[in-house]
């Protein structure tokens, strides 16, 4: 049977989402080969999208908070993620991918689910099963596949691990955290309010290039607002009009896509152990969305 109209245009959005996610590789590499440093590029890509979301959440009037003093416990709640959901995510994908390549980051970035997996259990009191610790060995040992490859612009070493592994552990908290602030806000506000204050905890960091000429602020915006503000917007459409574990399983199509990307423009290769970890390291992801009553939230 096949799936209902509304369905196949939601099942149709979640995938242009992934795709346009897809893109931070290339438009992140551009970038970084202008001379332009892997936290300035989170940094701009966190203020641009942010201020994007801020005037969409104007416009829409939906950039408030709920009355204090619940809504201080929520924007304490914001800021704790936007900690670690910006200013540590989008600084470890661009680390990675400037470290080991577009390829790699792309797979280590879809371990998130094994890190869900393991931190919903003392964060959200769900049960350690037989079969999620299955889904995290497989994972892990697809990521040990992944550390045995590297050929054709792709390199493995400790630093690209380390970020993209660091890039899977902060993107669960998209899974973990959604859970909670999507029951009391629209994603136009949460992001509205957490893509600035991610902001503010990359600035201390950041050595901003000097004389960056126009293409590179043109790349650094599309990166923002087709990469990011609108391949949310995108997802979260699609996402109402589909079962979120089922629309998971659609967005898997991002490392692949990311890697295909990856070799046509940049001429990386993963190389046969790499492949055959990335297939395991997706399919453990694919195979946690399949068995879970909701998927992650987006990012």
């Amino acid at each position: 049977m096949s799936p209902p109209p509304a369905a196949a245009t939601g099942y149709l959005l979640v995938f242009a989402a992934a795709l346009l996610w897809s893109l931070i590789g290339p438009f992140s590499r551009t970038v970084l080969d202008a001379g332009v440093g892997p936290l300035e590029i989170a940094f701009w890509r966190a203020v641009i999208a942010g201020a994007a979301f801020g005037l969409h959440a104007l416009l829409t009037r939906e950039a408030r908070l709920r009355p204090w003093p619940a809504g201080g416990a929520d924007l304490a709640a914001l800021a704790a993620f936007a900690l670690v959901g910006v200013t540590l995510f989008y600084a470890a994908l661009v680390l990675a991918i400037d470290a080991g390549g577009i390829s790699l980051a792309f797979v280590l970035l879809y371990t998130a689910p094994a890190f869900v997996v393991v931190l919903a259990w003392p964060l959200l009191g769900e049960p350690l099963t037989r079969g999620k610790l299955a889904l995290v060995g497989l994972a892990l040992v697809g990521v040990v596949l992944v550390a045995r490859s590297g050929d054709g612009g792709v390199s493995v070493g400790a630093a690209a691990l380390a970020w993209g592994l660091a890039s899977g552990a902060s993107y669960a908290s998209y899974y973990l955290f959604g859970k909670w602030v999507l029951h009391r806000y629209a994603p136009v506000t949460v992001f509205a309010w957490v893509l600035p204050l991610g902001a503010l905890g990359l600035l201390p960091l950041v050595r901003f290039a000097p004389d960056k000429p126009p293409e590179v602020w043109a790349w650094l915006v599309v990166l923002s607002l087709v990469s990011t503000y609108l391949a949310y917007l995108v997802y979260y459409t699609g996402l109402r009009r589909t079962e979120a574990s089922r629309a998971v399983l659609v967005a898997t199509v991002e490392p692949v896509a990311a890697a295909a990307l990856a070799a046509a423009l940049f001429g990386e290769r993963l190389g046969w152990w790499g492949w055959a970890g990335a297939v395991l390291v997706v399919g453990a992801a694919a195979m946690a969305a399949a068995t879970s009553p909701a998927g992650p939230e987006g990012r």
